[in-house]
């Protein structure tokens, strides 16, 4: 329906109301009405679907504060099919003919107007008036759902990234019907949203509310025959099984999020989106810190007393060599820098190696004579003694 028999059509008519009805007289008019016409209480009846379509309509618009008023001013300016010159004009009333102000058409004195307001005409300024855009009724098609899956990765692929399969379940079209949710393909347009899917609410203040049809479900459509497979909503279950990239440098419970790789949409609609949270499992060696890894290195006594290189391992790649200071303490933590995880950009975090000195359990005698001898040697060094002049200080 386009725009110019919006204009025209007379909606008080329909619902056989004033035009100075109030919200109550419409709405319990509707009411009575929908209910007289309603398809389901005149099966078969074509005169009967028509009128209820017309019912729902007249509802739509004189339901809604915004659009009465929108349809009132427009019914206003173009009552009865002539164009009002206003105080302004010559004569009152300009017979043009609608069909040329809404069709595009431009040129000529009285056509001057018109296309003052572009190669689209007035119906590009009505088109949306009603949210309709001047089509008439449509079908929109219908977005696919989201779909959330999990999978768990070793460390390695974590880090490094990984390609794995993932099985997952989705709404999908119906085979059976073709995703029309009728068996013999052929669903009727749902007389409530008019195809849209979706109803229009007031919330007072001028302002509207759009929520899913309820009738339809959103779908726009209403089998009258509903398949025995998808009970006539046009979805099934359906199960498949796709590569799927991580992309390297995940952690544990992240939430990655894949576009377009979700159920499939509906009458043309885009796929939905597919989260995928990731599990990592812990390695033996290394650890992880944001970009970095971590990893602890036993070294001995006298590797921390006097000094030395050091090999540690890395990654799934070559060791490297770190030089340790003599006199390194338990628990510092030195820096091998570009050999942690993947970041976003492609480079690489570090590797954090920190230093465990051990105690030998077992020695032997010239390793235990060698040690007392140490002992004399730094028998006039207490270790703690700071610890107790900090603790009589406080």
């Amino acid at each position: 329906m386009s725009t110019k028999d919006f204009v025209e059509k007379d909606y008080y008519k329909v619902l056989g109301v004033p035009k100075d009805a109030t919200d109550a007289e419409i709405k319990k008019a509707y009411r009575k009405l929908a209910r007289e016409f309603h398809p389901d209480a005149n099966k078969g009846d074509d005169k009967a679907e028509e009128r209820f379509k017309e019912i729902s309509e007249a509802n739509d618009i004189l339901g809604d504060s915004k659009k009465r008023k929108e349809y009132d001013e427009a019914r206003a300016l173009f009552g009865n099919g002539g164009f009002r010159a206003g105080p302004g004009g010559a004569g009152g009333n300009f017979n043009f003919d609608l069909g040329d102000l809404f069709g595009g058409t431009q040129g000529g004195s009285a056509g001057g107007g018109a296309g003052g307001f572009g190669g689209g005409g007035l119906g590009d300024v009505f088109g949306g008036l009603f949210n309709r855009g001047g089509t008439g009724t449509r079908v929109q098609p219908r977005r696919g759902q989201d779909i959330e899956s999990e999978v768990t990765l070793s460390f390695i692929e974590a880090v490094e990234g990984a390609t794995v399969p993932l099985r997952m379940s989705s709404q999908a079209p119906c085979k059976a019907c073709s995703g029309t949710g009728d068996k013999n393909g052929t669903p009727r347009v749902c007389p409530t949203c008019l195809g849209t899917g979706q109803v229009s609410r007031g919330t007072g203040g001028g302002f509207s509310l759009t929520d899913p049809c309820v009738d339809c479900k959103g779908r726009g459509l209403i089998a009258q025959d509903p398949c025995d497979v998808c009970k006539g909503s046009g979805r099934a279950k359906s199960s498949r099984t796709m590569q799927v990239r991580i992309p390297a440098g995940v952690s544990d419970s992240q939430r990655i999020r894949l576009r377009g790789k979700g159920g499939p949409g509906e009458r043309g609609g885009p796929a939905g989106d597919l989260y995928v949270v990731v599990h990592v499992d812990a390695h033996p060696v290394f650890g992880r810190k944001g970009d970095n890894l971590t990893v602890t290195v036993p070294v001995d006594f006298t590797e921390a007393a006097l000094g030395g290189d050091v090999k540690v391992p890395t990654l799934g790649g070559p060791p490297v060599t770190l030089k340790l200071p003599a006199g390194t303490p338990n628990g510092r933590t030195m820096r091998a820098r570009g050999k942690g995880a993947v970041r976003k950009d492609g480079t690489r975090g570090d590797l954090l190696v920190t230093v465990e000195v051990t105690v030998p359990k077992d020695l032997s005698t010239e390793a235990r004579d060698a040690l007392e001898a140490y002992r004399k040697a730094t028998a006039g060094h207490d270790p703690r003694a700071e610890l107790f002049q900090a603790a009589k200080g406080a």
